[in-house]
């Protein structure tokens, strides 16, 4: 029997008064045996219950009805103790057929399965030819590109819903997926490196199983709203701590991002045949103890699972140890990574369940919790297939699936919601200061602070610094750079004047514009970017989306007042099918062939090819030969992913920016380069990013300019929260501007300041310190508006004159390749001051 330590005493004392237990607590408890456990699953059970009552379904233990689609067992990975992946040799085929995945899922459907488990091993083309092989004889450019296709044919023929495991994602293969499948998941495993990194570990040798990278997965599934099963296995070679610290991990990301809904506790079973066939199978004392710990730090919301063909028989110690699903049990298929312990019959764990006080109930592969939440936890294109399937409590309906297409939502174009928002909200406003899902829609807002970066601007002379920036500034080092941002007083006046000596060398004095319409065709988006306060539900007071009339109405009233260009983004509406950004590119061009087409971010660029499956090139040159002349350099905010995952819970990560941006150059679409900065960033996060500008100009020579915008903090939900500041002061603004010159000369030519976002005053000061545009007349500018901007959504060229003039500097009109324009254009914005008349101001009557 063992004895009962004070440690011991005092980690079950805690576990008994709710209070939290830290990971060295954690620790302690995994190691509970006989009464010391029995104490430790009694907590561990009144959580479980407590959550099963808070969810609407006391004393109910689910499981799914699946079938196993092993669609390939070949596998770039080298674990230990798996018997599924094996070599081409050994099987009749690298991958399932077809019409082999199909029979399973028929025969599945016919039988009430409702999941189709999708298992496979990670990347097998790098690894075996005959992969490569089989995949490039039937037209498929990866593994990942054929579970998309055999999932939407799964979908379509049988309407069973895809569950994928195929191991590790990317934040870009989310994209892809998400569409075709409700759920995904992959185990964590373990947090331990020492299992990966030492000869004779259980991942050694197996790249997919580095822990950060796995823990990534977690982090981007959750970024893309993606419901998602994860869990440890147990008994490979982790320590205890391990073990905790494992547990902790996955709650670190499911506190996050709110997307983990189930977690897996799973102990190792050896196998002949393999590496580790001579390790002691997991003790069953100890299984139960790590899924009571996990309860415990998971809390009662979270879901956990123990599989039932791996416990020899202890269904009641699992249940005792505060289990609440059994996972997927399939009356058709063998567990083919357990291929040597079959799944207990439903009939027999209903009544083993009923035997032990619970009640068997059958779920989806995606939880209740995640149907009932619908956007963005489930993809429009899934929600026919689920919906058929569902009850209004989220749980299985006693029924068969039937095919049903899947196709891209039907529409979309339908002008909806408050269209005329771009002027009301310089009039009436927003309708509040904050959506009311503000709570939960961003993610927990206590874990993000835990994220906050905590890297230390460099500190350094500034006296030598400016020495430095006049004798040769791209020789300043990134300390120096960091010192001059610092600067204030006179010796920030002489930065200023250093950088408008570059500034008159490049450009001359002329203050140069564009006369464009912004033009936002929709606001409905569900990234979740905690800075943005333009994003809202289809459902809120504010949404819109214009039909393609509509945008292609402002185009034609924007080139009627003179304008050269239409600069067109939007939120990341789920309703919108991946062919939209053409067909908004094509409506404007076929109503005014002639004016420039400035439009989709990089953000777009990335959900756009994602829908349509397309590689970013080849969506890219779709989008230049439907009319996109160039794109905005938009979504870069920061570009360090460390602020980024703080400043946004699910845009596109640092290195797909880079791969659009790249990409559009390669091909001959230029971009804009921008940094929105002030936030939750330091110095030196500005001085990398501008670094990252200049080497991707040196690299490709596409960025027209570079713009600066400064983060605007009144309704930005991640300032309502207490995280960012209130943007930059007034002497860091100047000096951003400045140092962006220095360390941009020779590269980018044009240095872009934002009216929309500094004061006028403001904007006057940085045009002495090294900026040579101020943007465009813009006509409808809504997206700092909602943010809280108070400079009006448009000016006329009048008052951008009126401006510049203090400066002592000219005006001039150009093109969005900073060009001249047409005499036709220029006696065209003259005519109407650069801005349409619709969106004007009504100026009140005077008696």
């Amino acid at each position: 029997m063992q004895t009962m330590t004070a440690a011991m005493r005092r980690a079950l004392a805690r576990a008994r008064d709710g209070k939290t237990i830290d990971v060295a607590e954690a620790a302690i408890l995994l190691e509970a045996r006989d009464a010391d456990l029995d104490t430790l699953l009694d907590h561990a059970s009144r959580i479980r219950d407590a959550g099963l009552e808070a969810a609407g379904r006391p004393g109910v233990i689910t499981y799914s009805r699946k079938v196993f689609i092993p669609l390939t067992r070949l596998c770039r990975d080298r674990c230990g103790y798996c018997t599924f992946a094996t070599a081409p040799a050994k099987l009749p085929s690298p991958f399932l057929s077809p019409d082999e995945v199909l029979a399973i899922a028929r025969e599945g459907a016919a039988m009430g399965c409702k999941e189709a488990l999708f298992t496979l091993g990670d990347r097998p083309e790098d690894r075996w030819d005959a992969a490569r092989e089989w995949l490039d004889a039937h037209g498929y450019d990866d593994t990942l590109s054929y579970v998309r296709a055999m999932a939407i044919r799964v979908l379509e023929e049988t309407g069973l819903l895809p569950h994928l495991n195929p191991g590790v994602l990317t934040w870009r293969d989310f994209q892809r997926l998400k569409p075709v499948a409700p759920s995904m998941g992959m185990m964590l495993e373990t947090t331990s490196t020492a299992l990966f990194t030492e000869k004779g570990g259980a991942h050694y040798g197996s790249p997919d199983k580095d822990p950060a990278v796995r823990l990534r997965v977690l982090e981007d599934a959750g970024r893309s709203n993606v419901p998602f099963t994860t869990g440890i296995l147990i008994g490979i070679g982790e320590t205890v701590l391990d073990r905790a610290e494992s547990i902790f991990a996955i709650r670190r990301v499911a506190r996050e991002y709110g997307g983990i809904q189930e977690v897996i506790v799973q102990n190792f079973r050896a196998k002949p045949d393999t590496a580790m066939r001579g390790m002691p199978d997991a003790d069953l004392q100890e299984l139960a103890a790590t899924i009571a710990v996990t309860r415990m730090v998971l809390g009662p919301r979270m879901r956990v699972q123990a599989p039932p063909n791996l416990i020899g028989g202890e269904y009641g110690l699992m249940i005792r140890a505060g289990i609440d699903d059994w996972g997927g049990v399939s009356p058709l298929t063998p567990d083919h990574v357990n291929p040597e312990r079959p799944w207990p019959a439903i009939e027999a764990l209903s009544a083993i369940t009923s035997e032990n006080g619970f009640d068997l109930r059958e779920r989806l592969t995606i939880y209740p919790e995640y149907i009932r939440a619908g956007e963005p936890w489930l993809d429009p294109r899934l929600l026919t297939h689920v919906s058929a399937l569902a009850g209004p409590d989220g749980m299985a309906l006693d029924v068969n699936p039937a095919p049903h297409p899947w196709q891209e939502p039907d529409g979309g174009f339908a002008a909806s919601g408050r269209v005329d928002l771009h002027t009301e909200v310089d009039t009436t406003g927003r309708t509040t200061d904050r959506r009311d899902d503000f709570d939960n829609v961003y993610g927990d807002w206590d874990a993000l602070r835990d994220r906050l970066p905590t890297a230390v601007s460099m500190t350094g002379d500034g006296a030598e610094a400016l020495r430095q920036a006049a004798r040769d500034p791209l020789a300043l080092t990134d300390a120096q750079a960091e010192s001059l941002l610092s600067l204030t007083g006179p010796a920030l006046d002489e930065l200023c004047a250093l950088a408008d000596g570059l500034r008159r060398e490049v450009n001359g004095d002329d203050v140069t514009y564009v006369v464009n319409r912004n033009i936002n065709f929709t606001n409905v988006c569900y990234t979740g970017c905690r800075f943005c306060a333009f994003a809202q539900r289809r459902t809120d007071a504010d949404a819109y989306t214009l039909s393609l009339d509509q945008v292609a109405d402002r185009a034609e009233e924007a080139w009627a007042a003179g304008a050269t260009e239409v600069c067109m983004q939007g939120g990341i509406h789920p309703d919108l099918p991946g062919t939209a950004y053409f067909d908004i590119a094509r409506a404007v061009k076929a109503r005014v062939p002639g004016i420039h087409v400035h439009a989709f971010s990089p953000m777009e660029v990335i959900n756009g090819a994602s829908r349509t499956n397309l590689s970013i090139e080849d969506w890219l040159t779709g989008a230049r030969e439907a009319g996109v002349d160039s794109l905005p350099g938009t979504a870069a905010e920061i570009l360090d992913d460390d602020v980024r995952w703080v400043l946004t819970k699910g845009k596109l990560p640092t290195r797909e920016w880079i791969d659009v941006i790249t990409t559009a150059h390669r091909v001959g679409i230029p971009t804009t380069s921008t940094m929105m900065y002030g936030h939750v960033d330091n110095h030196s996060h500005w001085v990398k990013h501008i670094r990252l500008i200049r080497r991707l100009q040196e690299e490709t020579g596409g960025f027209s300019e570079f713009v600066l915008l400064p983060f605007v903090h009144h309704s930005a939900p991640i300032y309502l929260a207490g995280i960012a500041r209130p943007g930059p002061t007034a002497d860091e603004n100047r000096a951003v501007h400045a140092v962006s010159r220095l360390l941009l000369h020779g590269a980018i030519h044009n240095i872009q300041c934002s009216w929309v976002k500094l004061q006028d005053d403001l904007c006057r000061q940085v045009l002495t310190g090294g900026v040579n545009d101020i943007g465009g007349t813009l006509m409808e500018e809504t997206i700092s508006r909602m943010a809280g901007s108070e400079n009006g959504s448009y000016k006329t060229i009048s008052e951008l004159r009126q401006m510049v003039e203090l400066s002592g500097r000219p005006l001039r009109q150009r093109t969005t390749e900073y060009g001249t324009p047409s005499p036709e254009r220029q006696d065209a914005a003259a005519a109407s001051d650069g801005v349409c008349a619709s969106v004007r101001r009504v100026l009140p009557l005077v008696n």
